[in-house]
């Protein structure tokens, strides 16, 4: 042989055999084992031009020098030029490596057609083909596969078709049916089948393939579907023993645990979920993320102490810290610990907890008439953090209102507003103002303001016309207002309030009874029990309207409006 040859190869291996150990932290391969060498004998080097070998020699040296665009380049290059598996599918990983999609698309395919027998490279095409979008060939490739008694899964192929047209979704679904029409019994194509279905919009069908396949074949990512399928269909019950039997097969499958104790969460069945984190914690100890959804399950079960100890093993990780110190603080809240729940409020740092933390640090201040310590601390976060300047305002001023110091957040919302003079949600808390210090016509010209900036504003439209109903004669052009609103949001259970509320200003008791009652059923809050049970006082249902009032008063003892209209239709105090 060529001594160049022979050296070249030599030379060839070392590269290839470092190259991923000199490969940069920005993500892993997508197999975690680092790829083997294209080339195990220097023999097999034999057939390559020398300047094909040199070609693949620089890639290997640009490699170990992190020059890895020179590195891809010159394996996608040789491997059109070859048509070597070996190079192509050493280009194919480098790609994947990457993330550079046409490269890994082109080397897949050049890697499958000249090894036809390796169904790795069957699938490597199968999977590119279907991120292109080209499910037809991408099928092809997979039935190969199956052909070839290999194990594969066909869920990507209909995950990566969930945001294509319709037209595609039903071709790729007939592609499914003729592969299940060859291998009927197929579990993976059923999986694959039933996930397209998902997200093609029809769970029904979706869970009825999958409950139709025998229990002995019904793989993990088979049992997580069907138990998000039956979730979907409000039929979570279902779910849990679904789980708990894949649990007694598989107890040390961490996915399935997860979904069964995040499922006992939203069936609030939180001591039990607790016990399930607390086996997930055990199981995997260096998993943050499990040690925090831990701490917020017990914080949700009012579990404080425990919850605390999570967090606090958080902090000492430095995971989550943010976070955690958030939560920690609500926990001491909870626990009527306010000077430790002030200090980990004070160390959240910028960013998604920030805000939260500065609201709840001042909510303890003021509840402890701490109000200028409060004032100074959110003026004097406005300047360390401007970008937060506006919420940080309105922090204050809701803090303020609150407490019924009126006046001084009528004057701090006069500050901010000659900071942001067309900020929109610092004129409608102004305007909120406005209506509590009975200045009606500041209030109207603050929200017609808004409402001309933003026309689709419900919010806004709904205060003024509710506004009108309740403080003015102007009852025609409130009800106007709220139907407005109610048009561009009839879900609000607010406006639904409002619209029960202007037509018993009308004098239609009838309607205003069915609004208000719905709006109660959405939202029970005490002042849409006041209205309703007002509703019912002059319908001549006064039994039923002193129950509602009483319901509403166990949970909102000091509300005001409550009490005013019972003293006001009553008499008394007590409904």
């Amino acid at each position: 042989m060529n001594k160049l040859l022979v050296l070249g190869a030599a030379l060839f291996l070392g590269g290839c055999q470092s190259f991923m150990q000199s490969a940069p932290d920005a993500g892993p391969p997508v197999e975690e084992t680092a790829p083997e060498p294209i080339a195990t004998e220097p023999s097999e080097l034999g057939s390559f031009s020398a300047d094909t070998l040199y070609a693949l020699l620089v890639a290997e040296l640009a490699g170990q020098r992190n020059r890895f665009d020179i590195a891809l380049g010159n394996y996608v290059q040789q491997a059109n030029a070859t048509q070597d598996a070996g190079v192509a599918e050493r280009g194919f990983r480098i790609a994947e490596y990457l993330g550079a999609d046409q490269a890994a698309l082109d080397t897949s395919l050049i890697w499958a057609r000249n090894a036809p027998d390796n169904l790795d490279a069957q699938r490597a095409a199968a999977v590119q083909l279907a991120r292109a979008g080209r499910y037809e060939e991408s099928l092809e490739y997979m039935e190969r596969v199956l052909q070839g008694q290999g194990d594969t899964h066909f869920d990507f192929l209909a995950l990566s078709a969930a945001q294509t047209d319709p037209d595609t979704r039903a071709g790729l679904l007939q592609s499914f049916d003729q592969l299940l029409a060859k291998h009927p019994d197929n579990p993976q194509l059923k999986f694959g089948k039933a996930v397209l279905l998902q997200q093609d919009g029809r769970p029904e069908e979706a869970l009825a393939l999958l409950e139709a396949q025998p229990a002995r074949n019904q793989e993990i990512p088979s049992v997580l579907l069907q138990a998000r399928l039956l979730q979907m269909l409000n039929r979570g019950d279902e779910a849990l023993p679904l789980l708990e039997k894949s649990l007694r097969q598989h107890p040390e499958d961490k996915r399935l645990r997860l979904t069964y104790a995040r499922l006992l969460v939203e069936q609030e069945r939180l001591e039990e979920a607790m016990g399930e984190f607390a086996t997930l914690v055990q199981q995997y100890p260096g998993d943050d993320d499990l040690r925090f959804s831990m701490a917020l399950v017990c914080l949700e079960a009012e579990a404080w102490r425990e919850a605390i100890v999570y967090l606090q093993e958080l902090i000492d990780r430095g995971s989550h810290l943010d976070a955690a110190y958030l939560n920690l603080g609500r926990a001491y809240r909870a626990l009527d610990e306010p000077e430790r729940a002030l200090d980990a409020f004070a160390k959240v740092g910028p960013g998604n907890e920030y805000l939260p933390a500065k609201l709840m640090q001042s909510e303890v201040l003021f509840s402890l008439g701490r109000h200028e310590e409060a004032s100074r601390l959110l003026a004097r976060a406005r300047d360390e953090q401007p970008d937060y300047t506006i919420q940080l305002y309105l922090i204050e001023i809701e803090a303020l209102s609150n407490t019924q110091q009126n006046e001084q957040a009528w004057q701090l919302a006069e500050q901010a507003l000659d900071q942001f003079p067309d900020d929109l949600n610092l004129l409608y808390t102004r305007a909120m103002i406005a209506e509590k210090r009975g200045d009606l016509a500041q209030l109207e010209k603050d929200l017609r303001f808004i409402i001309e900036r933003e026309p689709d504003n419900a919010m806004a439209i709904n205060a003024l016309g509710y506004t009108l109903a309740d403080r003015t004669d102007r009852y025609q052009e409130a009800l106007a207002l709220i139907e407005q609103a109610y048009r561009l949001n009839p879900e609000d259970a607010a406006i639904l309030d409002s619209l029960g509320w202007v037509n018993y200003r009308l004098g239609n008791l009838k309607e205003a009874e069915t609004q208000l009652r719905q709006a109660l059923e959405r939202f029970p809050d005490h002042e849409v029990a006041a209205h309703l049970g007002e509703v019912l006082w002059a319908a001549g249902k006064q039994r039923e309207a002193r129950r509602i009032w009483g319901e509403a008063l166990k949970e909102t003892p000091d509300s005001q409006i409550l009490r005013e209209t019972i003293q006001r239709l009553t008499g008394s105090e007590k409904p």
